[in-house]
């Protein structure tokens, strides 16, 4: 359940009754909504809020409140993840299934803003309504790190997206480039001031003050049509007689800040003592509702006999700038200038009162369970030491819910002489820091922290005393981490098992698991699977000890990689399953699904294709897809797109294929796991297979890629590829130098994986030998070929075998009559000599172009492909873009290539024009005949 103070964030605010019809705004409105930015900007009190919430309630395209995505900012989003968290929010709660997997990549902390926003825009791009994401207060948020991201939304904005700024200054963004495109509608303070027609329709129409001509002259020349100062006018000359009142107008001048202390006065002078409290009192809040106005403004304290609600709804009756931030105003926040003169009187009247408010507040907000905010009045009352006690009492729990972010940031704010003597204190704040990759001066924290360990207990300061014991396994634990980043794999197993042993004995299953975990990433990373094998196992065992469903899926994720490079195909398609088990089995019913369940499905969808099982593995794939990206975990977009490519290049779709890996590349996101199969070497793979020598070649040198480097596990897969494009070279080319090379380069990398056990490696590379020694070598062949097969059968592999068709067929030929027909040799003869003959074909039917008379070449000068007829009849049906995405099993991204290829050589510029165009020029007619 949403926090309700972070729901106020993201909720339209409702319009005022007291709006004045201003029909010019409007019609700049109207214009900013048909371009991509809109800028809002203008000083304090120019009505800006009001002018949106007002048009995006009012404005005919804006009836359908789920495309306005709005995010009331405030001074704590200037951090980006905690920007880029409420619009992602937002704009899920507009678009639903928009936002939801972005955030899950954000929240990770694995990816960068950039490849966040870049999966947001694809999302997007395909949608078929437009969105407008409403950015109010975005002064308070502009800064570096929320400025890089929003530059790089801005450059890729799809069509559909819409972005509206409202600031109080020029934000650190490249509006002289909007500008000059065009693509830039500003709205400014001397847009926003109230002209004369607009004074009197304000003063005389709404609020009844029947002010003469000169009068309204006055005031509007005394305020320049500033919106505060003419509201706050309002409110002193309500209760004034026609004489009282010129006199008033008269009275006043200068500038606007001097304007709004003195109206401010004005109207806190004509309030009763205890309504001119409760606003003081009230002013430290950022947001309010009546129970926390009771409890920071007490009934005894202020008088006036009224609750904290019914205050609320009589000042909210009386227009006294109070802004409703829920349809049910349970919540509202002063408006921001008014909220600022009433704290300069309260620090100005009552100093001494100020910290015992927000101690209050704290105390109310800690009592709610909402740690942040508590924490934030703990400290803006000095109360430090509560602070503390808050973090320490509440850090597992942000733990949990991924709030590590929040860990990091009082960091940085609690005081040293706080730390000091708090060893759970200062373990807590340093999870948040690693959490956040923010590693510098973290050695010191833990010199720190078992320094104080080596203390007396009675010496020490701790809210938890059971936290306490848990602390020495964490040190370790986060020691090993350090070490791992620090390139000492050794190091990082050493201090991982002293963590685990000591978190066997203190009963803590996270350190556990987490610190296997480490062990075990420590060991894949040299190569030795096994023993990493052997950590990640017991970390699942632990984390689902501990009930972090979640994290045992990550696992599984990576104990299935490793299981496969063992060469165990059944157990890793096992512990996929038990972990898809697992995920159903802790899903509540009628809840949303656990995230990472579609990275299982992408798991076992891996194992059908290792089978050869083409259609399950599409099965998987499209399963996953329909779950959407917030039953993802960090690494599925580029996994699932990887598995994809895989498909797409076995139907001979290389274009598809690529455009796929490419989007895997860039989406790509390790979460802490080695790069071991990288996917630029996947696309030279796909690239060698489908001919491309060239391309596959220059891959190599970009990434200094040889046969005669120096071998190692982390570049295995690289050189593996390498050993692919070597051998389709010397089967295009016919070059001995290449066959030379790879059997060289072979022989290497098997002894290598022989010693590391990998023997899925081994399997892979047999296979390779084979190929490479059947021309010349035929007995040597054989023995590869027939050691793959003694290998792989039992665990079923035959895609290993497929991606070596035609070359493998005479070998297995000759080997298949040692077994009964029915035997697993007969089935990979099958596989791959039903693959030899498909290639064949595929070759034979694409030829030097499309046969006359095609219909897919009729009448066009560039025809289009099988899989751009594909996506053209169903741009002809009433499929939005993800469902076309899942019925065809490929990308948003992909369909969306696709439909401009399909634009661009039909010449047309919508949707509606393509399927009008392809019916004159008979594209779809009879569709079900190829």
């Amino acid at each position: 359940m949403v926090d309700p103070v972070v729901e106020t964030k993201l909720l339209l605010p409702r319009p005022r009754r007291d709006v004045v019809p201003r029909p010019r705004l409007a019609e700049l409105l109207l214009r900013g909504s048909q371009g991509p930015v809109t800028l809002v900007s203008a000083p304090a009190g120019f009505g800006k809020t009001t002018l949106l919430a007002s048009w995006f309630a009012t404005a005919p395209a804006a009836h359908d409140d789920r495309l306005v995505a709005w995010v009331s900012l405030d001074e704590r989003d200037r951090e980006a993840t905690s920007f880029w968290t409420y619009v992602l929010m937002a704009l899920d709660r507009a678009v639903p299934g928009s936002g939801a997997g972005a955030l899950t990549l954000l929240q990770s902390g694995q990816a960068t803003v950039e490849t966040v926003l870049a999966g947001v825009v694809n999302e997007l791009s395909v949608h078929p309504g437009e969105v407008t994401v409403v950015l109010d207060d975005y002064h308070l948020a502009d800064g570096v790190e929320v400025a890089t991201g929003m530059a790089f939304l801005i450059d890729h904005l799809p069509p559909q997206l819409r972005l509206v700024l409202g600031t109080r200054a020029d934000p650190a963004l490249p509006l002289s480039r909007l500008r000059a495109r065009g693509e830039l509608v500003e709205i400014r303070a001397s847009d926003l001031r109230f002209t004369r027609e607009e004074v009197s329709s304000y003063l005389n129409d709404l609020n009844g003050l029947d002010l003469t001509t000169a009068d309204l002259a006055a005031l509007e020349a005394h305020t320049e049509g500033w919106v505060a100062a003419l509201q706050l006018a309002a409110l002193s000359l309500r209760d004034r007689d026609r004489e009282d009142r010129t006199s008033f107008i008269a009275g006043f001048a200068g500038d606007d800040r001097f304007v709004v202390d003195y109206l401010v006065e004005e109207v806190l002078s004509r309030q009763p003592d205890g309504v001119r409290r409760f606003l003081l009192d009230t002013s430290i809040l950022d947001r309010l509702t009546g129970s926390l106005c009771d409890a920071v403004s007490p009934l005894p304290e202020r008088a006036g006999g009224q609750s904290g609600r019914a205050m609320l709804e009589a000042l909210d009756r009386a227009n006294l700038f109070l802004v409703p931030l829920d349809d049910h105003r349970s919540w509202y926040r002063y408006h921001h200038l008014f909220g600022d003169v009433l704290h300069a009187h309260l620090l100005d009247e009552r100093p001494d009162d100020v910290s015992g408010l927000h101690r209050r507040a704290a105390g109310w907000y800690a009592e709610a369970g909402q740690t942040e905010a508590a924490v934030r009045h703990a400290l803006a009352a000095g109360d430090t030491e509560r602070a503390a006690d808050l973090v320490e009492l509440n850090f597992r729990a942000l733990g949990r819910e991924r709030r590590e972010d929040l860990l990091r940031r009082w960091a940085h704010e609690l005081p040293d002489d706080v730390v000091r003597d708090r060893p759970v204190l200062g373990i807590a704040l340093i999870g948040g820091l690693m959490a956040s990759n923010e590693v510098d001066g973290v050695d010191l924290r833990l010199d720190h922290v078992e320094q104080l360990l080596a203390r007396s207990a009675a010496d020490l300061v701790v809210a938890d005393r059971d936290e306490l014991s848990r602390v020495p396994a964490t040190v370790n634990m986060y020691r090993a981490a350090l070490a791992l980043l620090g390139g000492d794999p050794a190091g990082a197993i050493t201090r991982a098992q002293h963590a685990v042993e000591a978190a066997v004995a203190g009963g803590d299953d996270l350190v556990i698991g987490g610190s296997a975990a480490l062990s075990g990433l420590a060991s894949w990373t040299t190569g030795n699977i096994v023993s990493a094998h052997a950590s990640y196992n017991t970390a699942i065992t632990a984390l689902t000890r501990a009930g972090h469903i979640a994290d045992v899926l990550g696992c599984s994720i990576a104990m299935a990689d490793m299981e496969l490079r063992l060469g165990r195909l059944r157990e890793a398609d096992r512990t996929v399953a038990r972990a898809l088990e697992l995920a159903a089995a802790s899903t509540p019913t009628g809840s949303e699904v656990t995230r990472g369940t579609a990275d299982m499905l992408v798991g076992l969808s891996r194992m059908a294709w290792c089978r050869n099982d083409l259609a399950a593995a599409a099965d998987y794939l499209r399963r996953s897809d329909e779950l959407g990206e917030a039953a993802s975990l960090a690494q599925n977009p580029y996994r699932w797109r990887v598995g994809m490519a895989r498909l797409r290049a076995a139907e001979g779709d290389l274009s598809t294929a690529l455009e796929l890996l490419d989007e895997a590349e860039r989406l790509y996101v390790g979460d802490f796991s080695p790069n071991v199969q990288p996917v630029h070497a996947t696309r030279a793979r796909v690239l060698a297979a489908h001919g491309d020598i060239a391309e596959a070649r220059a891959w190599a040198r970009h990434h200094q890629v040889t046969p005669d480097d120096e071998l190692s596990y982390m570049r295995e897969y690289e050189h593996i590829t390498l050993a692919r494009i070597l051998l389709a070279e010397h089967a295009a080319t016919g070059t001995s130098q290449s066959l030379h090379d790879a059997a060289r380069l072979l022989d290497r990398l098997l002894a290598a994986a022989q010693n590391g056990e990998r023997i899925g490696s081994v399997i892979e590379l047999e296979v390779l030998r084979a190929v490479a020694l059947a021309g010349g070598a035929r007995d040597e062949a054989l023995e590869a070929l027939g050691h793959a097969v003694e290998l792989a059968q039992t665990e079923g592999w035959v895609r290993i075998f497929v991606d070596a068709a035609p070359a493998l067929t005479d070998l297995l030929a000759e080997l298949a009559p040692s077994q009964p027909p029915s035997g697993y040799l007969w089935e990979l003869l099958t596989a791959v000599t039903a693959t030899g003959s498909a290639a064949t074909e595929a070759a034979d039917e694409v030829g030097p172009g499309p046969a006359p008379g095609s219909r897919r070449g009729l009448g066009l000068v560039d025809p289009l492909s099988e899989r751009e007829l594909d996506v053209l009849r169903l741009l002809g049906s009433d499929l939005d873009g993800p469902a076309i995405a899942r019925t065809l099993f490929v990308s948003l991204n992909t369909v969306r290539t696709h439909t401009k290829h399909i634009y661009t050589k039909l010449g047309v510029n919508s949707r509606r024009a393509a399927i009008s165009k392809a019916h004159q020029l008979g594209l779809l007619s009879g569709s079900g005949n190829r």
